[in-house]
């Protein structure tokens, strides 16, 4: 659905699917400051969504999209009934995690360890592809290799399996993951980037969607990236500093942004928040599960680290209610406005 031709497809800017992180209170949040990024669900495991709380996994809102579901799992019969199913609520992409380090991933012999395992991996494409319709994107996130893998081999090797499989998007995060001695956070880190590695998959194939991922932290670099890639997918960039997708638009897709004034802009976004907050407490909801993920709004701005203080301890209390968005607001536009100087 989002992969079209080529030859006259418009290039693609993600934020990363981020287990605890990409809920559907962030997905909101970040949707009201970029129409036009595409926004990925946390992996979902394909046992929970056969046979879990549909509605908790997978439910989200229309304004939502363009919203892609993360698969996680190994087994081609059960990940076609789940990519049905994902299908069924709405979803225009099925992505596949071959990327995710963590042990309680591997213990289910899914995620990053799938890199030693193309052909299965493209089994699983295969199996999602048949099931669900062809307006449907059946996509693989993965990383360049894993342990002593030597990546010039293992990245063209799982390439091609899931290509031949019908795979319409590889979404590379462009290090290795380490699966014995370093730990999910440090395998963000540690292991060294490689993109030259994942231009020359794309130059080598430039009939196929290749998107990149790790280490991304500007629009600047994503503009730089995007000369001789198909897409750029982002995780902590936009997560710690959202203000980030307000430049996507104009950044990335070359569109002349809106002449307004930022606070009357930010005014917006809060209004749709604090909405969305209303609706999520009614139903017996607490503030602090929408709020978590604002706190890095106005970064570098003054008032930013009382905004944060306000957001992180003051929503977490059992009773608080939705004015606490507003009063944290008005505290930090006043504080702009006046020309505060304390330090973000």
């Amino acid at each position: 659905m989002y992969y079209k031709s080529l030859k006259n497809k418009e290039k693609i800017f993600a934020v990363a699917p981020m287990m605890d992180w990409t809920d559907r209170h962030c997905r909101y949040f970040h949707r009201q400051l970029s129409d036009h990024a595409l926004l990925y669900t946390e992996m979902v495991v394909a046992d929970a969504v056969i046979h879990g709380e549909r509605e908790r996994l997978l439910g989200f809102r229309s304004e939502e999209q363009p919203l892609a579901v993360q698969l996680g799992g190994s087994d081609p019969s059960k990940l076609a009934k789940a990519a049905t199913v994902c299908a069924e609520w709405g979803y225009g992409e099925i992505n596949l995690n071959v990327g995710c380090p963590s042990d309680r991933v591997q213990s289910g012999t899914f995620g990053a360890c799938l890199m030693e395992q193309p052909h299965l991996v493209a089994d699983c494409v295969k199996a999602m592809k048949d099931a669900v319709s062809e307006k449907i994107s059946v996509t693989v996130k993965c990383r360049i290799g894993v342990d002593d893998q030597d990546p010039k081999e293992a990245l063209p090797s799982l390439a091609h399996a899931v290509w031949g499989a019908g795979c319409d998007a590889l979404w590379v995060h462009a290090r290795k993951a380490w699966l014995q001695g370093l730990s999910p956070k440090e395998n963000r880190d540690i292991p060294p980037l490689d993109y030259d590695l994942v231009r020359s998959l794309k130059a080598d194939n430039p009939d196929r969607f290749v998107g990149i991922n790790g280490g991304i932290d500007s629009l600047e670099t994503c503009a730089d990236l995007l000369k001789t890639l198909d897409g750029v997918i982002l995780g902590l960039a936009p997560y710690q500093k959202p203000d980030l997708l307000r430049g996507v638009y104009e950044a990335i897709y070359g569109a002349p942004h809106t002449i307004c004034d930022y606070w009357d802009e930010s005014e917006a976004v809060i209004q749709a928040m604090a909405d969305h907050c209303s609706a999520h407490i009614q139903s017996g909801g607490r503030l602090h599960h929408v709020t978590r993920h604002m706190v890095g709004l106005f970064h570098g701005l003054p008032g930013a680290r009382q905004w944060r203080r306000s957001l992180s301890e003051g929503a977490s209390q059992s009773d608080v209610r939705v004015e606490l968005l507003w009063d944290a607001f008005n505290e930090v536009r006043s504080k702009n406005q006046r020309g505060g100087s304390e330090a973000a």
